[in-house]
């Protein structure tokens, strides 16, 4: 079956890799406060306990697959994960990332190892919090990693894939180069990126098409920009990665775009959010969207855009037309 003849709730995860919803669940809030240097790189406080309940409701949506990665709250993320799929993982694919060092007990990631030893060390922990004997998907998690270094960690993922720890890899870049290379082996299943209805790079998307590769996309929702949830009296708190967004200055253009959109995408009984999602249904059968989701009224919003399918040409169309007449 191809690509082009799959239900539009179901994207094929590579050229010969599983199929998958066509919406997919990001891990990333689940995983809690952690930090950098000192600054917070998580969604804030969460309860662990909804968290798993909106894996459930995702799971009853017709999610099929969860996206997450080993620095996501240090660990928690992947442990929340396994939990909530205890009993319900047949037909789950699972994808999870590497590259980002990190103190579980502390809630740090102090810096980024990606030696080919470092690979299966951190395969191996995935493994272990994840309660699976195989990751169906292990993604590269430096995406400007040097191009010349990214030889050996190809040929240590090719060694994970023969011993059957995974079933395939990706890598988390927007530099359509990068994604080449990676793109060049048979068990390169996605390349996951940035893209959204304001933004995103058609190069990288470009690759995943020609190669048959999923393009897994992070941030569809913009980090909630396209949630509708955001005016510019919005605050975060601290321990939030967008404790520094400022909506007079810098996310100020963001939130006037949204503007011009928002009745185009929240036409036929959808939300602004579900709208952003048919959006990138509509804009390549490659996408595949992982909003981020930490609560079960997140995620039944999020996943019903599953049921309202891509945008059809013309609103595409309207959007592109509404788009246009911003100020570059």
């Amino acid at each position: 079956m191809t690509e082009e003849t799959l239900p539009t709730t179901r994207r094929r995860l590579g050229a010969n890799g599983p199929e998958v919803s066509a919406v997919g669940f990001g891990c990333w809030a689940i995983g809690g406060p952690h930090t950098r240097d000192g600054e917070p790189i998580g969604w804030g406080e969460v309860d662990d306990d909804e968290s798993v309940a909106a894996i459930h409701a995702a799971l009853d949506e017709g999610v099929t697959f969860f996206d997450t990665a080993d620095v996501y709250g240090c660990g928690h993320s992947e442990r929340v994960l396994a939990r909530a799929l205890r009993g319900r993982r047949d037909g789950v694919v699972v994808a999870t990332k590497f590259g980002f060092t990190y103190d579980e007990e502390r809630r740090e990631s102090p810096g980024t190892d990606g030696s080919p030893e470092y690979v299966r060390t951190a395969c191996e922990a995935s493994l272990r919090r994840l309660e699976t004997d195989t990751i169906d998907l292990l993604q590269f998690h430096l995406g400007g990693h040097d191009l010349t270094a990214a030889e050996d960690v190809l040929a240590a993922l090719e060694d994970l894939v023969t011993e059957g720890k995974i079933r395939s890899f990706g890598w988390s870049t927007d530099d359509p180069t990068r994604a080449a290379l990676f793109a060049r082996s048979p068990h390169c299943a996605a390349i996951q990126q940035s893209f959204n209805v304001l933004s995103g790079n058609t190069e990288t998307l470009a690759v995943c098409e020609a190669n048959g590769l999923a393009s897994i996309v992070r941030g569809p929702l913009g980090m909630g920009l396209l949630s509708g949830k955001m005016d510019r009296s919005t605050k975060f708190g601290s321990d939030d990665v967008r404790h520094g967004w400022d909506f007079d200055g810098a996310e100020a253009k963001k939130l006037a775009a949204v503007d011009q959109v928002r009745d185009i995408l929240a036409a036929n009984g959808r939300t602004l959010a579900q709208g952003a999602l048919c959006w990138l249904l509509a804009r390549s059968p490659a996408f595949v969207p992982i909003p981020g989701v930490r609560t079960v009224a997140q995620a039944r919003e999020n996943f019903a855009a599953l049921r309202h399918g891509p945008l059809s040409a013309a609103e595409m169309a309207q959007v592109d037309e509404a788009l246009a007449v911003l100020p570059a």
